[in-house]
């Protein structure tokens, strides 16, 4: 039962991470489209006014720099909870031998 209830909690917190990654990933597109919107918006006069502004440094820092911490975000979700499941299993190895003890 005790196995089962922390399968239950393992694969809860698991979700519980990808749920906050995939709320991530669509705030990050939202706020970056209406930042951009707004930073181009002044150069609608011709075509390329509006493509050299929406490639300029100004616009692709904002993504670029938000886009490095949602790499890092999905680099801890994919393979940052190996190590954390790891230690859970140290942890009550170790609280399980006391409890013999």
């Amino acid at each position: 039962m005790k196995n089962e209830n922390l399968k239950y909690i393992r694969a809860k917190d698991r979700v519980e991470r990808i749920k906050g990654l995939y709320n991530h990933l669509i705030i990050y597109l939202i706020v970056n489209i209406l930042i951009t919107g707004f930073k181009v918006s002044n150069d609608l006069d011709s075509w390329d006014s509006f493509i050299s502004e929406l490639t300029s440094i100004n616009v692709l820092s904002v993504w670029g720099i938000w886009g490095i911490f949602l790499v890092l975000h999905v680099l801890s979700v994919k393979f940052g909870q190996g190590w954390e499941e790891r230690k859970i299993e140290e942890f009550m190895n170790d609280e399980l031998s006391n409890d013999i003890n």
